[in-house]
């Protein structure tokens, strides 16, 4: 069997990501017909059917969900060799950080700054995410490194770097019996009437079961929050987008939560391994790491 083209790839992906062929095709701006016979001719050649068709549109059959997981993986590998040789092509260009908008704000900071005030450190540009986009865009190669949170976020593959620990907090309306107290614990704020827990999708995308609403950025959930509507367990650093209408309560017996440095496996970036240093030994930062967690080495 020849190898698969990126092009079919990228046609599968879009079907089984609208689930519907006119969609797919209006997504790709493509006619219909052509996407339907190359989908057909992708089936042919791996021996397989990767849909199941009908008047409503389209569904992934077992073999259809892992070509779409191996094929954004593989589409994910090909667009990061061309970003990444484009910027190792530019010996002037920055290096990028992706991090969650308003997590581990005052540690991105004091980063920022102390990588400010080293001779020669490359600048860095600050790419904000929303809630478990930043390890898509480490493989795709959008950004250089991320800041992430374990065990919330998808570190796999990654090299690593802990940074700080800390515990989680309860955001709450501000004018919920709950907001006044001094702390809380999870059976607290587990099933409270009216008001549930907001659900995050999980790494694969789905949501787990429960009566809170399915939120994926923080702009919807601070919202729903300030409205009364949902309350949430955040890491405690994560309060710098906290509304007026909000109030965070230390939650005592929640899961610490590790803040890591993660950046591609392999790498040999002076500036991603001058990053690493300048983070690990941040004031209120983990020890600084070793020799053997710096860019190439596996942690």
């Amino acid at each position: 069997m020849d190898d698969l083209e990126t092009r079919e790839l990228r046609y599968f992906v879009a079907v089984a990501e609208e689930l519907h062929f006119g969609r797919a095709a209006d997504r790709l701006g493509i006619a219909q017909p052509p996407l339907s016979r190359a989908i057909r001719r992708l089936e042919h050649r791996l021996g397989v059917r990767l849909l199941d068709r009908d008047r409503r549109g389209a569904a992934l059959t077992d073999a259809g969900r892992v070509l779409l997981r191996e094929a954004r993986v593989a589409l994910d590998a090909v667009a990061a060799a061309a970003r990444r040789t484009r910027r190792a092509g530019d010996p002037k260009r920055p290096l990028v950080l992706v991090t969650k908008a308003g997590a581990s704000h005052e540690l991105l900071q004091r980063l920022l700054g102390t990588l400010a005030g080293e001779p020669g450190a490359a600048p860095v540009e600050v790419l904000l995410c929303e809630v478990g986009e930043q390890a898509r865009h480490l493989r795709n190669g959008r950004a250089d490194v991320a800041l992430m949170h374990r065990p919330f976020d998808d570190l796999a593959g990654f090299d690593t770097a802990d940074l700080c620990v800390e515990g989680q907090v309860a955001l709450l309306p501000a004018g919920h019996p709950l907001a006044a107290r001094e702390q809380l614990t999870l059976a607290d704020v587990r099933d409270v009437p009216g008001l549930p827990i907001a659900r995050w999708p999980r790494l694969d995308g789905s949501y787990p079961e429960g009566p809170g609403p399915e939120v994926r950025t923080q702009s919807q959930l601070a919202q729903l929050v300030a409205l009364g509507r949902t309350l949430l367990l955040i890491p405690a650093s994560s309060r710098a987008w906290q509304w007026p209408d909000h109030v965070a309560v230390p939650v005592v017996d929640a899961p610490d939560v590790t803040t890591v440095l993660a950046w591609p496996p392999g790498s040999r970036s002076p500036a991603i391994a001058s990053l690493v240093r300048s983070a690990s030994g941040l004031s209120g930062a983990a020890e600084p790491a070793p020799a053997d967690r710096e860019p190439g080495k596996r942690t």
